[in-house]
């Protein structure tokens, strides 16, 4: 039996005070678990709501890393200039092993591309816009202060392959013979968060390149990173326009800018991209050609304009049609179409000995030269050239029944000329693979272009024709406005007809002319085509930045309340997303003890410090 102890003021006031601080310990150490409990998961919920749904293990890891630098008091993404003062290939190309301090201290941007983590001593490789480098990244001269910061934790574990780095030091050569630079000091610039594709390449071969062109057409950011080779198509791109600006220019013709949002849209046979105007609550359209509109400037008194356009055409998708493309159009008073093939010719191979210094050019199987002069066909001889059939006297009903002897489509909507450059496309324009001029086309054809001068039913009109395609249009153009407008009307009644290509009636540009335009010989030219060839690239999305593409299909993604309808916790719930369950759909397909082992290790490999779903819970979410 306990007796009762009897405590005098002072013990008990002590002993009260005892009992005090023990009891506010447990409760502050109670907190403190909680506290870091609340972290945890915290730290797990930001993880996710940063990352999104679907996200690697790798970019989760790289996410952290981020962190990890912002700890340490690294800006991951500086504002500040930094000043290079070399380039990758500069080095490489002018290194002197008899003077190897000739570069001095040189200072290069640009992306890790691999890495080779050593111990004290590490190796890289950086990227830049003109090339890749050795890099040779020492300990000791990080850390020459005692301070291992930059080396141990950030460049050995916290820097990834695609991270975007600045580095200075000096140039030598390894004992491998490799130029390198021997680094002294490094800083970070900007943290890729998303890893690229590893592209591995040993004995000359590549292996798991990112070649899939749905997949580069995308992510061209993606591609030119991975391929750097890309980008040599896109620089020779932007040469051709120089020098073929510096080709119109120097022959005194004016560079202008005309409408892309028009009210009428024409100067060609396509169908147009419509929008509409809210303030003036007008009907506008993409242009599909700049042709009229710089007609309007001959009228108003300038004799050479041409203007580099982007046009807009609501078309089929191919290797050889965006519905976006670049089209050079030039417009000469006082000359004619012949002039213009004399021009063309000219500045095509003006063009070629520019790029390659000749006037040849590989494109796929085919040697094209470009010398002047070029072929030349009649449209009515190149179709009896290739065909034997001779249809400059027939009908609409001969040039049907003769469409359908070859073998070629048509429809009751085409009229002749329609049927007659369908015959031509489909039995003659393939086979023209070195640079062609096709002229003299049936006036049904061509609405805007002058009646021959010698030959009745035809027009002045050519197309070089290179590698299989058309290159560019030209005509000797037509200014007679009262033919013009019987011209247009005539496109009226084929649009009545069906065909949605038809030309419209352009009321404003008929009044332009009847103030008289002088005789002008006008050319519109393909520059993705143009491109395409002179880069030997098989496809016009090669030549294009960012082509149009078909929607991607996207797997569909669950709420959240989908998921805690089955049952599953709250905090478990992105985690399940991101084990690759994004929809129920797919967690019902599930193992229940794969998805059981996968969730543990998760919780586990990350220290979230939650509480483990049992296998009877998982396989409950599943079954529900």
């Amino acid at each position: 039996m306990l007796k009762h102890v009897i405590f005098s003021a002072t013990a008990q006031k002590k002993c009260a005070h005892f009992l005090q601080k023990t009891i506010l310990s447990l409760i502050h150490s109670k907190l403190n678990k909680l506290k870091q409990t609340e972290t945890l998961y915290l730290c797990h919920k930001n993880l996710i709501t940063m990352s999104t749904i679907g996200l690697s293990e790798q970019e989760i890891v790289r996410r952290q890393s981020l962190e990890e630098l912002r700890k340490l008091g690294i800006d991951p993404y500086p504002a500040q200039e930094y000043l290079v003062n070399n380039k990758a290939k500069t080095i490489i190309d002018n290194f002197n092993d008899e003077r190897p301090d000739a570069f001095g201290d040189v200072i290069l941007a640009g992306r890790i591309m691999s890495r080779r983590i050593m111990g004290n001593a590490s190796f890289a490789e950086l990227q830049d816009d003109s090339g890749r480098i050795q890099l040779y990244v020492k300990k000791d001269d990080l850390a020459a202060d005692g301070n291992t910061l930059m080396y141990d934790p950030v460049f050995k574990k916290l820097l990834d392959i695609g991270d975007i780095i600045g580095v200075k030091g000096f140039v030598f050569r390894t004992r491998m013979g490799e130029i390198s630079v021997h680094v002294r000091e490094f800083t970070v610039l900007s943290k890729s968060i998303t890893p690229l594709p590893v592209v591995k390449e040993k004995d000359g071969q590549v292996f798991d390149a990112f070649t899939d062109p749905d997949m580069r057409y995308r992510n061209r950011s993606l591609d030119m990173v991975v391929n750097p080779h890309v980008k040599d198509v896109f620089v020779k791109r932007t040469r051709l326009t120089n020098i073929m600006r510096s080709f119109l220019n120097e022959r005194g013709y004016l560079e202008v800018e005309t409408p892309i949002l028009q009210p009428v849209y024409g100067g060609a046979a396509a169908r147009p991209f419509t929008t509409h105007h809210n303030t003036l609550d007008l009907k506008l359209y993409l242009r599909i050609a700049n042709e009229l509109y710089l007609k309007r400037l001959i009228v108003g008194g300038f004799d050479g304009v041409y203007e580099f356009s982007k046009d807009f055409r609501n078309e089929g998708m191919d290797r050889f049609h965006n519905p976006e493309f670049t089209q050079m159009e030039l417009y000469v008073a006082y000359k004619d179409y012949e002039w213009m093939m004399n021009l063309v010719e000219e500045m095509l191979e003006t063009i070629a000995l520019g790029l390659y210094g000749n006037t040849q050019v590989q494109v796929g199987d085919n040697v094209i030269d470009f010398k002047r002069p070029w072929k030349r066909f009649t449209m009515f001889e190149a179709i009896e050239h290739f065909t034997g059939i001779d249809i400059s006297e027939m009908d609409e009903a001969q040039l049907r029944a003769t469409a359908q002897q070859l073998g070629i489509e048509i429809t009751e909507a085409m009229g002749k000329g329609k049927l007659i450059d369908e015959i031509f496309g489909e039995t003659c324009e393939a086979k023209l693979i070195q640079p062609t001029f096709i002229t003299d086309y049936p006036v049904e054809m061509s609405p805007l272009a002058k009646k021959h001068r010698s030959k009745e039913g035809l027009v002045e009109r050519f197309e070089a024709i290179c590698n299989g395609k058309e290159i560019c249009n030209a005509y000797s153009e037509l200014n007679d406005p009262i033919d013009q407008r019987e011209r247009f009307e005539q496109q009226l009644q084929l649009a009545k007809r069906g065909d949605q290509e038809a030309m419209v009636l352009d009321e404003d540009f008929l009044n332009a002319i009847e103030l008289g335009m002088p005789p002008t010989a006008g050319l519109g030219i393909g520059i993705d085509r143009i491109t395409m060839i002179m880069t030997n690239s098989a496809s016009i999305q090669d030549v294009i930045f960012f082509p149009q593409m078909r929607p991607e299909k996207k797997a569909e993604v669950a709420s959240s309340d989908e998921f805690l309808a089955l049952g599953i916790p709250e905090e478990w719930v992105e985690i399940v997303q991101n084990s690759g369950f994004a929809s129920v759909e797919l967690l019902k397909q599930a193992n229940p003890n794969k998805l059981h082992q996968q969730l543990c290790g998760w919780n586990k490999k990350h220290k979230l410090g939650l509480k483990n779903p049992s296998p009877d819970e998982v396989k409950q979410w599943i079954s529900k």
